[in-house]
């Protein structure tokens, strides 16, 4: 549902639908993005925000955005009941609040490719419960079910706030001309039926077969089994692909695939994949790592690494079919080309 107009001030909403402590984690998370969008906007003014400045514990290019994101969200939530936070850009976890009642667990800037080129790039946030007495790694590495709220901030022509509290995702939208936020989309739904999907074709080659068979099956369009065509999209950022998918539907896939270092996938189960699929499970659709549910993934690793394949149940239903079948394309078996198979999305 969308509310017309600017509708409630966020903070405001989220005081009215989320315990107190709970709501003021959000908000700080907000007041940071607002800041980091600020910085954003001004692109080259602000300095070289592309620019490569070291590697993080990964092995990932670290960009100075990166590195001032990640020291705006730390600063931002000491004064909220934060007790620990962990970030893609830290080796350890960093301690806050003694008596904080969360821990929050940050990409702070995703899609850092774009930086450059003025593509949409963003934030994602998980929030957990902190446990008594001292914080470890430990403490954080939870199923994704356990997770107490999640965001994902989109700075791009817009700068968008989606979050979850577990009843529902909201989206609220920055007003420029305030600088708040105001909550614009109530109860997201991701809808169905939309024959679009979002994959790094670059990467085919390298990919395991279901998805293989997957993609050729709907590069084949009308001509193929599904019987219509399909439409692709692939921005290297996945939170432009998550409001794309609660606005739109379709389906985004980001499988492990043979080159070193992606067998076991590359997005981060705790900060990135966890909290995504935290927000498309409360919109009705469904995240897995191929064949498991990502909110039911257990890890040993604050860094550890998935699969991510999000988007409408039925599509991504679909997508787990071929895994469990060992589906092979209609592109590799001629004789099954042109004949409308059972699976549909």
């Amino acid at each position: 549902m969308t509310t017309p107009g600017l509708g409630s001030e966020l903070h405001e909403f989220l005081r009215a639908t989320a315990p107190a402590e709970l709501a003021d984690v959000l908000a700080a998370v907000a007041a940071t993005s607002r800041s980091v969008s600020g910085y954003i906007r001004r692109g080259p003014i602000s300095g070289a925000l592309g620019a490569s400045v070291g590697v993080n514990s990964d092995g990932d290019t670290q960009k100075a955005l990166d590195l001032f994101a990640d020291d705006a969200f730390e600063k931002g939530l000491k004064d909220c009941s934060v007790r620990a936070l962990a970030s893609e850009e830290r080796d350890d976890i960093t301690q806050l609040s003694l008596d904080g009642r969360f821990l929050v667990a940050v990409d702070p800037l995703d899609g850092s490719s774009n930086i450059d080129i003025n593509l949409t790039i963003g934030t994602v946030v998980s929030v957990l419960d902190a446990p008594a007495g001292e914080t470890t790694a430990k403490d954080f590495l939870k199923p994704g079910h356990a997770q107490r709220a999640a965001a994902v901030v989109l700075y791009g022509p817009q700068t968008s706030f989606v979050f979850t509290t577990g009843a529902g995702t909201h989206i609220a939208t920055l007003d420029p001309a305030s600088s708040l936020y105001y909550v614009t989309h109530q109860h997201v739904t991701v809808p169905e039926g939309k024959n679009e999907f979002a994959i790094n074709m670059s990467n085919s080659r390298h990919w395991p077969d279901p998805i293989k068979a997957y993609v050729d099956d709907l590069l084949m369009g009308a001509e193929g089994p599904r019987n219509k065509d399909f439409n692709m999209r692939w921005v290297a950022s996945m939170v432009a692909d998550v409001k794309r998918v609660l606005v739109r539907g379709g389906v985004y896939l980001y499988p492990d695939d043979a080159r070193p270092g992606y067998g076991k996938g590359r997005l981060h189960l705790l900060y990135e994949a966890n909290p995504v699929a935290f927000l498309i499970e409360q919109a009705g659709g469904l995240a897995i790592d191929g064949v498991n549910r990502i909110l039911d993934i257990e890890y040993d690793d604050v860094h550890a690494r998935t699969p991510l394949i999000f988007g409408s149940t039925e599509k991504v239903e679909n997508i787990r079919n071929y895994y469990l079948d060992g589906h092979r394309s209609a592109a590799r078996a001629p004789l099954f080309g042109r004949r409308g198979l059972w699976r549909a999305g």
